[in-house]
């Protein structure tokens, strides 16, 4: 009885270590959906197949350093041999099946690949984030954060919706979605995965150098954004909250535009 009771004990807590990660899994435009990775399917079926869209992810698992290369899109990170088309101005949604964790910052970012996104590192690339969303009411352990209020719990998948900022220059470009989980203690988790996008439009617009930001390079390991205990004593009553990063860019000329506020 105690030997059974051990083992259901052990299979809840591995199966409850896993279905705690996530990741992304598809994109949607309009009413059109792009299928992404999915690290549950074989690599064979799904690499190099025209419809695929997403730089490869190999598994829900997070990313614990920010000199982690694959901090940029996740690992491998492999190129895939399609874009998704998208007006500036539109709104694109990331579809993720479920999401477990509640705490921690969310944000969006775009890198210009230039002729092609293909072969590019992107580890050289410049990023730039055009969303992000973080804490929105009370206090930071046990308060509202964007990451939780996402998810739905109807059996619904969770979407995250992103606007491509309107005056942006046309071209292909890398969208990265990022969620960083600081659940645990001083061990920060973050979740990148990253698509290809044609951007059209008719605008000039591209961000100033203070936008820009590598992946590795943007975070620092002494940050105290990333690096944080939300249980400590220090952090009771704490109601600010700040992301790491530079600020976001919206396709004005090198000014900064105000972090998601819950009704406002």
């Amino acid at each position: 009885m105690a030997r059974t009771s051990l083992l259901a004990a052990a299979l809840l807590l591995l199966v409850s270590s896993v279905v705690a990660h996530g990741g992304l899994a598809n994109y949607t435009v309009g009413d059109t959906w792009y299928r992404g990775y999915d690290p549950d399917e074989s690599l064979e079926s799904q690499e190099g197949q025209p419809w695929m869209v997403q730089r490869i992810w190999a598994s829900i698992d997070p990313i614990f350093f920010v000199n982690d290369t694959g901090l940029a899109c996740n690992t491998p990170g492999t190129a895939p041999p399609s874009y998704i088309p998208i007006a500036a101005g539109e709104n694109i949604t990331a579809v993720y099946w479920y999401w477990l964790h509640p705490y921690g910052p969310m944000s969006v970012w775009l890198a210009e690949c230039g002729a092609s996104c293909d072969d590019v590192d992107v580890n050289e690339l410049n990023f730039f984030k055009i969303w992000e969303a973080g804490l929105l009411e009370g206090p930071v352990e046990g308060g509202i954060w964007y990451q939780k209020q996402f998810q739905n719990w109807d059996g619904s998948p969770d979407l995250w919706n992103a606007t491509i900022p309107a005056t942006i220059k046309p071209g292909l470009y890398v969208i990265r979605h990022e969620i960083l989980s600081i659940h645990i203690a001083d061990k920060p988790q973050f979740y990148p995965e990253c698509a290809h996008l044609n951007i059209s439009g008719t605008g000039m617009a591209v961000p100033s150098p203070e936008y820009y930001a590598k992946f590795p390079g943007a975070y620092k390991e002494d940050d105290p954004s990333i690096f944080i205990d939300i249980y400590s004593d220090a952090m009771k009553n704490v109601t600010n909250y700040t992301i790491a990063g530079p600020p976001v860019w919206d396709g004005s000329d090198g000014l900064p535009v105000n972090k998601y506020c819950q009704n406002c």
